[in-house]
């Protein structure tokens, strides 16, 4: 039998510890083994280099958005597999929102929504970091939750720069960088009140990538001119249908490995929106809606093998697992209810 490890980030707000993990069966879809990994505080994101060295969000003395500590925690994953602490980094108030790596240039990428900053490190060889760099956004948007900027994402292009995702001043920024240094680019305006949280790029059509909307449960498809760093929008679409007229928050978004289709997490609606790539990337079909059974979807995740999405439902604390056809892109729930408190990451390892 061939089995996944899983690993769940979640809020430790009411009866979290921390990181836990479950075992896939990729035979029968369904996961197993709850345990309690690493006890820490709040890991709400977490990422794992080819090193076998895992970086996990951390929150100390504060529930709240601001007060207390924040940061994130370096694990050394290569002792058979058990985490080993090795660096903790630690700044007063916030944590981050958002952590993302660069095997290439050895440099990890660290967004806080709270302070709009972005901060970048350089990994050395035992897995610990030193900071190089600072960016802080400003602006601000319509809505309320836009009242300043809050980098929400952080994640290279496929052609090496960063791009940056500010959800309070409805921009995505694009930078060069160099020697752990960033240089600005470019700047995409989403459009008024979008929100925009995350971005995927197509891993086949790699100059088109995917705006996800949060306070407007809007994704775009936009164009990526390599030449000129420029974000070209194409065409928008929703997320919800018309007709839900009750709070949402699209939260996650992942892109199929092969590209053809891109699947988007409402919280609200409780809901996967399967969305069929068509036309090298840049149209979007909706071809499904499926509830997640659970209450706000904050993150989900394919796991490496194409066949099954699972699905942390943060309020309701289950997980929820659905079988994916890899020719059609349709879900199909075959477990729900999985133990996991206050969920809101779902990483493979």
């Amino acid at each position: 039998m061939l089995f996944q490890n899983v690993m769940f980030g979640t809020y430790t707000r009411r009866q979290s510890s921390g990181i836990y993990q479950a075992v896939l069966d990729l035979e029968t879809g369904k996961l197993t083994k709850p345990t309690l990994l690493i006890q820490t505080g709040s890991p709400t994101y977490t990422v794992m280099s080819q090193a076998g060295f895992l970086y996990a969000v951390n929150r100390q003395n504060g529930q709240g958005p601001t007060g207390g500590l924040g940061g994130f925690n370096v694990y050394d994953f290569n002792n058979s597999g058990e985490p080993k602490k090795v660096q903790e980094w630690l700044t007063p108030d916030a944590s981050e929102a958002y952590l993302a790596i660069d095997e290439k240039r050895q440099l990890l990428f660290a967004a806080n929504y709270h302070l709009a900053t972005l901060t970048i490190f350089k990994i050395k060889s035992d897995g610990t970091v030193t900071q190089t760099d600072q960016y802080t956004a400003s602006g601000k948007g319509p809505r309320p939750e836009q009242n300043k900027a809050h980098i929400h994402f952080a994640n290279l292009t496929p052609d090496g720069r960063l791009a940056i995702v500010d959800l309070g001043s409805d921009k995505v920024t694009i930078f060069d960088v160099t020697d752990g240094k960033l240089t600005l680019q470019n700047v995409f305006e989403t459009g008024t009140g979008f929100g925009p949280r995350h971005m995927r790029f197509n891993p086949i059509y790699q100059n088109v990538a995917y705006v996800l909307g949060e306070l407007s449960s809007l994704i775009s498809v936009v164009k990526y001119d390599t030449d000129t760093t420029a974000l070209i929008l194409h065409k928008t679409y929703p997320t919800i249908p018309n007709d839900w007229t009750a709070h949402n928050g699209a939260a996650a978004i992942r892109v199929s490995h092969d590209g053809r289709f891109v699947y988007v997490s409402n919280r609200g609606h409780n809901s996967l929106a399967v969305f069929k790539v068509t036309h090298q990337g840049r149209v979007l079909d909706l071809v499904q809606t499926i509830g997640t059974a659970g209450d706000f979807p904050r993150d989900f995740n394919i796991d490496p093998s194409g066949q099954y999405i699972v699905v942390a439902n943060q309020n309701t604390d289950n997980v929820t697992v659905f079988r994916r056809n890899q020719e059609s892109g349709l879900l199909t729930k075959i477990q729900q209810d999985f133990p996991i408190p206050e969920g809101v990451r779902v990483m493979f390892y």
